[in-house]
């Protein structure tokens, strides 16, 4: 049984009226003719009469047309169904550091916005391992993290290397030399199990530096105030503290040479979704360009 032939008697059920017909579907009314008998004579039963110039459709019709309606509802909705696996729709919930959220996210959500207008965008902000835990749990569908990770079914891909700085507060360094100030003031850091754990002990590693004392902290915008504040020194990157580096707020001890990581992260079995895909492709494509009007 052809569909163009179910979609040809629908139409002519629809209107009862073979000019109409022809002029919607675009054949000629011979055409249409030869269509419906096709489909009379396959169905063994007749489905239109004609009364005077007036058109009707048999019991049996009747019964064809209740069923084709409901079968081209039903394609009608599988076409849509197929279109959105080209065409990102629905809710997609990033979760990222504070940093990421301050410093990137409102260029990033902008221009995807006005791209895919469709997408509900929610923003969660959290450390890096929260994110990965996120995304894990289905709780976030994509995640920007400091650092990248090797965890089973998780694909990440680095978006950026950052460049890192030990950073102070020109007031409470004073006259004192770097070698002065490792072993005098407390060290900023991250809470245990920071995603940069690892980088972090390389850098101090670089400076051979031991800290007499360490404050965990929950955030880099914790870190970069209480550093403001003169509670001790801190490693940071480069782009969170640019600023202060340029009005004198704060001053750079030292320049690591290790940069660290910045990586999209998503699960593996989900990274073809159009909406994670089409999202991760914008940051990649965006990220350096915001990261410069920061800097």
């Amino acid at each position: 049984m052809e569909l163009r032939n179910l979609k040809t008697f629908q139409v002519v059920a629809e209107h009862l009226n073979l000019t109409k017909a022809a002029e919607q579907l675009g054949y000629s009314q011979p055409t249409i003719t030869l269509q419906i008998q096709a489909l009379e004579r396959e169905l063994g039963h007749p489905l239109l009469n004609r009364v005077g110039k007036r058109t009707f459709l048999t019991p049996a019709g009747k019964i064809v047309k209740q069923h084709t309606d409901q079968l081209f509802y039903v394609l009608q909705h599988m076409t849509e169904g197929l279109n959105h696996l080209d065409m990102p729709v629905g809710p997609l919930v990033v979760a990222a550091p504070e940093f990421y959220c301050i410093q990137y996210m409102p260029q990033i959500l902008k221009a995807y916005v006005e791209t895919h207008p469709q997408v509900n965008l929610q923003v969660i902000s959290c450390t890096s391992q929260e994110t990965l835990k996120k995304i894990q749990a289905h709780e976030a569908d994509i995640g920007i993290i400091a650092g990248t990770t090797l965890q089973s079914g998780i694909h990440s891909s680095v978006v950026d290397l950052e460049q890192f700085t030990l950073i102070a507060s020109p007031d409470l360094i004073r006259e004192k030399t770097l070698a002065d100030a490792l072993v005098t003031f407390p060290f900023l850091s991250y809470q245990e199990g920071c995603n940069l754990d690892e980088f972090i002990t390389q850098c101090l590693l670089e400076l051979n530096y031991i800290p007499p004392s360490v404050i965990k902290c929950s955030s880099e915008e914790t870190i970069k105030r209480s550093v403001l504040n003169q509670t001790g020194i801190a490693l940071l990157s480069k782009v969170l503290v640019e600023k202060e580096l340029r009005t004198g707020e704060l001053i750079e001890l030292f320049r690591f040479s290790k940069k660290a990581e910045t990586s999209l992260v998503c699960l593996e079995r989900r990274r073809e979704e159009p909406a994670i895909q089409t999202f991760m492709e914008l940051v990649k494509d965006v990220w350096l360009s915001v990261r410069e009007e920061k800097s």
